[in-house]
């Protein structure tokens, strides 16, 4: 059966005190509402309609993409009313229902309701809780047959002791949610035209409303405010955790990693604590990261080794290669196999062929960098002249002396060596040794100043 899915975004959410819009609040490094999206466009549905309203722009600029179609509600009459707006776009057998700030549904659960859906039946998804306070209650009759929902606010104080709540995700059959909708009334505490009073003309129209059960709160929770937010955030990187852990990656403590994206591991992964993961990030079998990196867009071989409080981002380490502790790897940079990158060492669009040092203290920028070559402490590639980048190619077992400034474009050969302290500014030939530095004088009886009496 086809279907059309529209996910209610326009809220403001005020008890975010925010000027962005609440849908637009990250859990994971993206919104809420792409969370949402991600997850509906797995189902495959015919189209995604988006119903905005607060930030309309805002969220229409971040995620604009040309299988979203965007609805906007100008006044936030309810939740009925706002499914209305997106009712003339809507043509499928079977229309889901989201909700913009409840990003942690999982896609299992929605295929599940998607099946209670005929035309003689609606899909409820529900939710048992334990402090059900703030939620619509499931009213049932006496042989469990759903009647009604009741707002928390239109409960009486009976219907509040119902522990089952409406998480307000509905999945209906499409033919029949123009003339609910056109029903609906606004006659109720928040003068309101609410989506649950569907579920009372269903069953007056015959229908059977065939209920879900989703896993746990947490995956229908919705944020409301700062505090909601951090729960959310942990309960996705607990998720997250967990299913890298049952791949086989060691996790020092699953309470204090983050994954911000999409991650391959292999096997025998070993992963410290603080470690960010974000965006694209591959990791092959036996690579080890130290306590508190970020590693974004980057490809770990196997049996790399990132060291503590390394930051890589648009970089590859190539196999048994290892950079850090306090290693910067910024994009396009290459570590070949075995090659090492130490402390407080910078690489910028940079090769090392393999087997290549660079132990520390340097800066590596715009560089093709043979194998075996060793770059001394202190090294810098003189790469910008204020207005242009310059390439800096070294050959195969060159060997750079420390405090070396190498002053682009410039090739040096292989086996070329550099004098400590040079600043080479040409060419060097393979098996030559380059110094570029001023002669040292020694000035006899020299008085150092002294400090001046006031």
């Amino acid at each position: 059966m086809s279907l059309d899915i529209v996910i209610l975004a326009a809220g403001q959410g005020t008890r975010m005190r925010s000027a962005l819009p609440k849908v637009l609040h990250p859990i994971a490094g993206k919104s809420m509402l792409g969370h949402v999206i991600n997850t509906a466009r797995q189902l495959k549905p015919q189209g995604i309609h988006v119903v905005i309203g607060h930030g309309a722009e805002r969220v229409r600029e971040q995620l604009a993409a040309d299988d979203l179609n965007f609805v906007l509600q100008t006044e936030q009459l309810g939740t009925g009313h706002a499914v209305a707006q997106a009712l003339p776009a809507l043509t499928a057998e079977r229309v889901l229902i989201l909700y913009g700030d409840v990003p942690l549904i999982e896609i299992g659960t929605l295929e599940r309701l998607l099946q209670r859906v005929s035309e003689q039946q609606l899909g409820l998804l529900t939710v048992n809780l334990n402090d059900p306070t703030g939620y619509g209650r499931i009213v049932r009759d006496g042989s469990g047959v759903v009647n009604a929902i009741v707002e928390h606010k239109d409960a009486t104080a009976e219907q509040r002791l119902i522990s089952e709540g409406n998480t307000g995700i509905l999945a209906v059959p499409g033919k029949r949610l123009s003339d609910w909708l056109g029903r609906l009334s606004n006659s109720n505490a928040q003068g309101e035209y609410y989506l649950t009073d569907v579920i009372a003309m269903a069953v007056a129209d015959g229908l059977v409303v065939a209920t879900e059960q989703a896993a746990d709160e947490m995956e229908v929770l919705g944020a409301n405010d700062r505090i909601q937010l951090a729960q959310l955030e942990r309960h996705y990187q607990y998720r997250a955790a967990r299913c890298l852990m049952v791949q086989g990656v060691t996790l020092s403590d699953p309470a204090r990693f983050d994954l911000r994206g999409e991650v391959t591991v292999g096997r025998d992964v070993t992963i410290d604590i603080n470690v960010i993961l974000e965006g694209c990030v591959i990791i092959e079998d036996g690579v080890q990261i130290g306590p508190n990196c970020v590693i974004k867009n980057s490809t770990l071989r196997t049996g790399a080794i990132i060291k503590a409080n390394s930051h890589l981002e648009g970089a590859e380490v190539g196999e048994g290669a290892d950079c850090g502790p306090f290693a910067r790897l910024r994009p396009g940079s290459v570590l070949g196999a075995k090659a090492h990158v130490g402390n407080f060492v910078e690489l910028k669009n940079a090769t090392l062929g393999e087997g290549a040092k660079a132990g520390h203290l340097s800066y590596l920028g715009d560089a093709e960098i043979g194998a075996r070559t060793n770059i001394g402490a202190g090294t810098i590639t003189c790469n910008y002249d204020g207005a242009n980048k310059f390439k800096t190619v070294l050959g195969e077992d060159v060997f750079i002396g420390s405090n070396s400034a190498l002053v682009a474009p410039v090739t040096l050969g292989d086996r070329a060596t550099t004098g400590a302290g040079s600043v080479i500014t040409g060419d060097v030939p393979a098996n030559t040794l380059a110094v570029g530095r001023a002669k040292q004088r020694n000035i006899e009886g020299w008085k150092r100043p002294v400090k001046i009496k006031k």
